[in-house]
């Protein structure tokens, strides 16, 4: 492909990343495969390209484009020199013309920021970075010096005792630590709340919004493969892709558990009071997660706001039916709007006057309210609100 076709196909896939957001369609990195798997003759140099100026321009527009190429044309306002690839010839994009809408450039919708008014301007552009690769050694199979030393490229992370960084771009699915299930993708964040949970070996844990399981393993392995572990979600496909995972990474102990939205109690009549921990990792906005997903500020609403915030209240209220007398529920939304992590937090102790802020010991984040924060400025990990609170005995 020339410079110039690189950049129209660029404008294409933001066209269709566009309309996808506004429809609740596809993702970005899936609208970028199916458009590569149909166009052979591109290259890796090509792909790879085209990703690039992709993730640029929808990084740099806050609100949603109305056009791929207005977004492409506000990525041309901060790097002029691709001006000259919008010639027409050979498959590049129709020459500039005087006046043509471009897209602002910002952190998110005006009505979105303004949720996140406890961040100043670096936590506010962190956001957007790009996120790192980490990796979780599973302890089950393997220790981290052991893997550090297989891998040369690879980094211990800052924080977690068992992350590992690679450099981007690393093929995770060949490498033979993988394969063999001592490693596990898996954000240090995402490990630091595994940690938060302090789960041990015997326990009765449910990790009731368990999605395709990667807490859950983690949880396993802090367990050290002992006691009962329930993985609950309502979405079959998801939790569908937890016993693979659980397979390879030796983990024996995972009960998956299907739940009806909205009728969950129905399914965990047997747990009432039986939980030593009950995690619920909530379904939320994803304001933490931009670094991967940066497109999913465009689909985001007031309304889907005010929806999750109802959803993680009933979620939270069914969790602490299933906590035993003096047992741990801890609350975690990988968001960074206060509606969903500390005042969700906040509600729910005011729901529950019975129940005490457990305190949270943790080597990154800052306290929040009654719990922790992390972001990408502060601990380099993607953002997460996390506290713990104790059943009355």
């Amino acid at each position: 492909m020339t410079p110039g076709a690189r950049v129209q196909a660029a404008i294409d896939l933001l066209e269709e990343t566009i309309v996808a957001a506004g429809a609740g369609g596809a993702a970005a990195d899936t609208l970028i495969a199916r458009y590569f798997k149909t166009r052979r003759y591109a290259g890796s140099k090509d792909r790879r390209a085209v990703r690039d100026l992709v993730y640029a321009a929808i990084r740099r527009a806050g609100e949603r484009p109305v056009s791929g190429r207005a977004a492409m044309l506000g990525l041309v306002a901060d790097r002029p020199d691709l001006a000259a690839l919008f010639d027409g010839t050979d498959h590049a994009p129709a020459a500039i013309a005087p006046g043509e809408l471009v897209a602002r450039a910002g952190v998110a919708p005006a009505w979105l920021v303004a949720k996140l008014d406890t961040l100043d301007k670096a936590e506010l552009a962190a956001l957007l970075d790009r996120a790192t690769l980490d990796l979780r050694v599973n302890r089950l199979k393997a220790e981290r010096d052991e893997v550090l030393a297989e891998l040369p490229d690879a980094t211990p992370t800052p924080h977690a005792p068992d992350g590992l960084r690679l450099p981007e771009g690393t093929k995770i699915e060949t490498l033979a630590a993988y394969v063999e299930g001592r490693v596990e993708v898996q954000d240090e964040g995402s490990q630091l709340l595994a940690i938060a949970c302090a789960a041990e070996p015997g326990m009765t844990v449910i990790d009731l919004c368990a999605g395709a399981g990667g807490k859950t393993l983690a949880l396993a392995a802090a367990m050290a493969n002992e006691g009962r572990l329930i993985a609950c979600d309502t979405d079959r496909r998801r939790l569908g892709n937890l016993m693979p995972r659980a397979v390879r990474a030796g983990v024996t102990i995972v009960e998956p558990l299907l739940l009806d939205p909205e009728r969950e109690r129905d399914a965990l009549g047997d747990f009432v009071k039986q939980a030593d921990l009950v995690l619920v990792d909530a379904p939320c906005s994803g304001t933490g997660t931009w670094r991967r997903n940066p497109e999913a500020r465009w689909r985001l609403t007031r309304a889907r706001v005010d929806k999750l915030v109802a959803l993680q209240a009933h979620v939270l209220d069914v969790a602490a039916s299933l906590v035993k007398p003096g047992g741990m529920l801890v609350y975690a939304v990988c968001s960074l709007i206060d509606e969903e992590g500390a005042g969700g937090f906040a509600a729910f102790l005011k729901r529950h006057p019975k129940w005490t802020v457990a305190p949270i010991d943790l080597p990154a984040g800052v306290v929040h309210g009654d719990g922790r924060r992390l972001t990408p400025h502060h601990d380099g990990t993607d953002g997460f609100f996390v506290a713990r609170a104790q059943a009355p005995c």
